[in-house]
């Protein structure tokens, strides 16, 4: 027996008696004592995690006990003192052995052996499963099958509660469709001697009554035809077809301002990346980005707009679009962070003017027939006035739109977004405004006008083309 194993020696007799009526593995194996080596036969009993040994199978006390947590069984070899030749050692020859190695530091394996292979092979395995937490694993996996199996059979019993609850109406619903029927029935037997009534009457009254059917048909014709041209000449309808057209349109102008994105990112914008990896960049790509700054982000969130929009179009007469704009407006940061950088890219795009390369690969990209003689200046300006442009066209929608109408908070919420945008925007857009009038003027001048290159200066007015050549004169007798 273990000796660092403290039990209650009522509790042990009591876990013994049980091992020996209701044990796992009940059975004679030979045990060898660890003292003087010399096996013995005692009658085992395994319970749980409990290995009982006793003196014979009558015994009613356990000459002692192993606990098995932890432990492990193995199959060994014959001891080498059994390959002798005489009959008793090919009798213990025939014996086979395992070994139950615990886990505890210091406590010696305790050897046994039995004559049956099949019985070895029981008794390994029985002892391998004894483990008091794989019966605690195996308890809880076994609790969570039966409260699944509880689960399953309450919603069952629902399903069936209500199952029941449905025949039962159907049932009601058949007794009154019966009821009905019947109704029907007795009130066609009424009808039937006025049918035949109906049949024998003169050819006068036949004719009379089909003229009448005629023109009570063509009064409510008449009358329909009175309603819908008395809803088309209402100030509604009106209002409703100058609705759909403002939105007609919107997606008109948002098709074209997609275009004309898609010419600044891909005539410009991305050829110019490429010209600034080559070996003799006329640019770097630090310009790049500082002219084009968040163009292409734009061009991709107009797009998905555009197809929104098409999507819109496409369900008419039913023109929902304020989720539309709902999706838009947390995106329209970016314009912000445009407008504040586009008084520097155009500066930028002056001050690379003055290389010549640039200049003349940028007057190729402007050569394009997609850009239909556009400069690039004007592309970059484009987006300035988009947000004025939804402003605008809400304002329009707001002004044909009920106030019952079920997307005007809507509208007048995204309306009040953009306008505090624009608010933000605008002394920004009126410097670069400034910026592009000069350089579109610069562009005009035959041998060019370095001064209109600088930011500083302020456009008033434009005139034709020989008064700003007196201007150009008086600058340069001035410096």
């Amino acid at each position: 027996m273990q000796k660092s194993v403290r039990y209650n020696e009522g509790h042990a007799l009591y876990l013994a008696l049980l091992a020996r009526k209701e044990g796992t593995k009940r059975g004679y194996l030979s045990k060898k004592t660890a003292e003087t080596n010399r096996w013995h036969e005692k009658w085992f009993a395994l319970y749980q995690n409990v290995l009982f040994y006793f003196e014979g199978e009558q015994s009613s006390r356990p000459a002692g006990m192993y606990m098995l947590e932890g432990c492990n069984c193995e199959r060994v070899a014959a001891p080498k003192s059994c390959a002798a030749g005489s009959a008793k050692d090919a009798a213990l020859d025939k014996q086979h052995y395992f070994t139950v190695l615990f886990g505890h530091e210091g406590q010696k394996p305790l050897e046994l052996r039995c004559e049956d292979e099949v019985d070895g092979d029981e008794w390994v395995e029985a002892i391998h499963q004894a483990s008091y937490s794989d019966i605690l694993i195996e308890r809880e996996v076994l609790m969570q099958k039966y409260i699944h199996l509880v689960q399953i059979v309450e919603t069952e019993k629902i399903a069936a509660n209500q199952l029941r609850h449905q025949l039962e109406d159907q049932d009601t619903e058949i007794e009154r469709l019966k009821s009905e029927i019947i109704a029907l029935n007795k009130t066609k037997e009424r009808m039937r001697p006025y049918q035949g009534n109906q049949e024998d009457e003169d050819p006068d009254i036949k004719k009379i009554k089909k003229v009448q059917s005629f023109m009570r048909g063509w009064l409510c014709r008449r009358k329909w035809k009175t309603i819908v041209q008395d809803y088309i000449c209402s100030p509604h309808a009106e209002s409703m077809r100058k609705r759909n057209q403002i939105v007609f349109n919107m997606v008109e102008a948002e098709s074209e301002y997609v275009h004309q994105l898609y010419v600044l990112v891909n005539c410009f914008l991305r050829p110019l990346r490429m010209a600034a990896s080559s070996k003799k960049p006329p640019i770097s790509h630090d310009d790049v980005s500082s002219i084009f700054l968040n163009s292409e982000t734009i061009m991709f969130l107009h797009e998905i707009f555009h197809q929104g929009l098409k999507a819109r179009i496409a369900n008419w007469p039913t023109l929902i679009l304020a989720d539309l704009f709902d999706i838009l407006l947390p995106m329209l940061n970016i314009y912000q962070e445009f407008v504040r950088n586009h008084q520097y890219s155009l500066q930028v795009l002056a001050n690379c003017k003055q290389n010549r390369d640039f200049d003349k690969l940028l007057k190729q990209y402007e050569a394009n027939p997609a850009c239909e003689g556009r400069m690039l200046e004007t592309f970059l300006t484009y987006p300035m006035f988009q947000i004025p442009r939804y402003i605008i066209t809400l304002h329009e929608l707001l002004a044909h739109t009920p106030h019952e109408h079920v997307e005007r908070k809507s509208l007048e919420f995204a309306k009040s977004k953009l306008e505090e945008l624009s608010r933000v925007m605008h002394d920004e857009v009126s410097d670069t405004e400034n910026i592009r009038k000069n350089l579109a003027i610069e562009r005009t001048i035959v041998e060019g006008c370095d001064i209109l290159l600088d930011t500083s200066q302020t456009f008033i007015r434009q005139g034709k083309t020989f008064f700003f050549k007196a201007i150009y004169v008086i600058m340069k007798k001035m410096h």
